[in-house]
């Protein structure tokens, strides 16, 4: 039955490929759209030091969606001020520096990613920490002409042993991946379909070689617990690795609740419910994604940028 299931797709996804689309767009970022981005870094890291993140509110869509490790989904531009708030008032931030990696203007929404290094020092245990992560960020260009961040999100690039402090009961959130996900009414909303179920069977079997095909030749992925992976041979090898390290999976439902089409350009975002055993023990895993899919030369959609994070 998951043989023919998974020929179905992969037909599927083959008609796709006969699509003809035109040259890639240039993606590169206008020197005002850098120069606003450097100042709001700037902003962002004094506001983590001054512990005045009301001071980013400005930046803020209304709808922001706060998507970062350990952590459910949090909606909403006052939320994740609280977010914030409470974050700061549970450690102290000695030290934290971000930096920009890269800049792509894909229209009508500009999406950055880089890196950060935070020390912090846990006010209940009075010891310091030290963490490295990766970040991505979405804005959306309004009528005017004005950028407003409408998706922050990130995640760690080493186990951490202080998990459960990096969860805030306080905060409202939205266990994303329990919410209905989007009705399958148009062309993309198929495609994307029939991609994630492709992937549901292919993760499921543990399958590296058929899950690398998902991604572009020149794609970045970051990935929680682990430094960034890019381009294709370094997501092989990790895909290689990844595979065998994954508990048999009883159950695997990835979704999406919301997909942006900027035409050659698809950023989804997705979530995922997995039900899994490893020897005697078993559970149930929640997760979220943020993947900006690339309509290639031939017709393909392939994953090119990508971040993770397990609630």
């Amino acid at each position: 039955m998951k043989q023919n299931r998974f020929a179905c797709i992969l037909f599927l996804f083959g008609s796709f490929n006969t699509i003809s689309v035109s040259a890639q767009t240039n993606t590169k970022a206008d020197e005002k759209t850098i120069a606003f981005l450097n100042t709001f870094r700037a902003t962002y890291i004094k506001s983590i030091l001054d512990k005045k993140p009301e001071g980013m509110q400005i930046y803020y869509d209304k709808n922001i969606r706060l998507m970062t490790e350990f952590q459910r989904t949090v909606i909403g531009s006052p939320n994740v001020v609280q977010y914030h708030k409470a974050f700061l008032s549970r450690f102290t931030i000695s030290a934290y520096t971000r930096e920009q990696t890269e800049i792509l203007d894909l229209g009508l929404m500009v999406v950055e990613q880089g890196m950060f290094v935070m020390k912090m020092i846990s006010k209940k245990t009075n010891k310091e920490h030290t963490v490295n992560g990766k970040y991505q960020n979405i804005w959306e260009k309004n009528s005017n002409g004005k950028m407003l961040l409408i998706t922050e999100g990130w995640n760690y690039n080493q186990p951490l042993d202080l998990q459960d402090q990096l969860r805030f009961d306080e905060v409202p959130v939205v266990d994303v991946a329990l919410q209905p996900h989007l009705p399958i009414n148009n062309n993309i909303r198929f495609e994307l379909a029939a991609l994630n179920r492709m992937m549901e069977v292919t993760i499921t079997q543990h399958d590296a070689k058929i899950w690398s095909f998902f991604y572009t030749d020149s794609c970045i992925l970051f990935t929680q617990r682990h430094d960034p992976y890019v381009g294709r041979k370094a997501i092989d090898e990790y895909l290689e690795m990844h595979v065998k390290e994954l508990p048999v999976f009883e159950k695997l439902d990835i979704r999406n609740d919301r997909i942006d089409d900027l035409g050659n350009y698809v950023i989804e975002y997705a979530s995922h419910i997995a039900s899994w055993r490893s020897g005697e023990y078993s559970g149930i895993g929640l997760g979220k994604d943020l993947r900006i899919w690339r309509r290639e030369r031939d017709g393909s959609l392939k994953i090119f940028r990508h971040i993770g994070m397990y609630d």
